[in-house]
């Protein structure tokens, strides 16, 4: 008789860990960027709030946690654009790929829904200047932070998910050490945020921008499809590049 604990989690489960994981990746990530990085100044003329360097490490942290607490049970992607490259890549199963990306989507929209319960108990008017600054929303020209243009916003959303993508798919190779894939992964999804705040506000991630976008308002919501189209784009080429140059046979799941 099979051990029933050493069966693999269901779809659903699985849907579920990526949806709790997701929430905390929104929650935490774009949280911050809402209530701490610019959140006041001392009376030294100092800076209270965390800054993009704050931003970028609660993104890369939030992932990191995420990894290793839900990881084991789902494969820890939390970002439509990992699920696609795996797939790609062979390492993924292709008849997963919506539920994991109907779950992502769902968790992100939960974790910006409580950002906004949160705001509803702030000071007067915080909720509504967050959500006329975009609530912390990607974008280009007007609603970049650096004021870079959509060709700037394309090219580094398809490199950096490139980049992130491969770091995903290398980190978790039967060849790679164990137990250090989440280290690889939130460090470099800090230095990402690092490059590209100031460009776009750094998406790399389809269901992160949808969430902060559904809040954000029309500009948010109309430059939405760029951060949906090129993280995609992105991973798709991650994939690729994984499953015909960098990945041994023994990681690909069977046809």
């Amino acid at each position: 008789m099979s051990d029933s604990t050493s069966a693999a989690p269901t779809l659903v489960t699985r849907m579920i860990a990526e949806a709790i994981g997701t929430l905390v990746l929104v929650f935490g990530g774009v949280g911050t960027a809402l209530f701490a990085a610019d959140f006041a100044v001392g009376s030294a003329g100092t800076p209270l709030g965390v800054g993009h360097l704050g931003v970028a490490l609660a993104f890369g942290l939030t992932v990191l946690v995420g990894v290793y607490a839900w990881g084991p049970i789902s494969g820890g992607h939390f970002n439509p654009a990992i699920t696609l490259g795996m797939a790609i890549a062979g390492k993924f199963a292709w008849k997963d790929v919506v539920g994991y990306w109907v779950a992502q989507v769902v968790g992100g929209l939960v974790g910006s829904t409580l950002l906004v319960l949160v705001g509803l108990f702030g000071p007067e008017g915080w909720l509504s200047t967050a959500q006329s600054g975009g609530f912390a929303s990607n974008g280009f020209g007007d609603h970049s932070p650096g004021g870079f243009g959509l060709g700037a916003a394309i090219v580094i959303e398809i490199l950096l998910t490139c980049v992130f993508v491969l770091v995903v798919a290398g980190s978790t190779s039967k060849r790679a050490p164990v137990g250090f894939a989440g280290i690889a992964i939130g460090l470099t999804l800090t230095l990402i945020h690092l490059i590209s705040i100031p460009i776009d506000n750094t998406s790399v991630n389809p269901a992160r921008s949808i969430a902060a976008a559904v809040y954000g308002g029309v500009g948010p919501l109309a430059q939405l499809w760029v951060f949906i189209v090129f993280p995609l784009v992105g991973g798709a080429i991650a994939g690729l590049v994984h499953r015909a140059l960098l990945a041994p046979a023994m990681d690909r799941l069977p046809a």
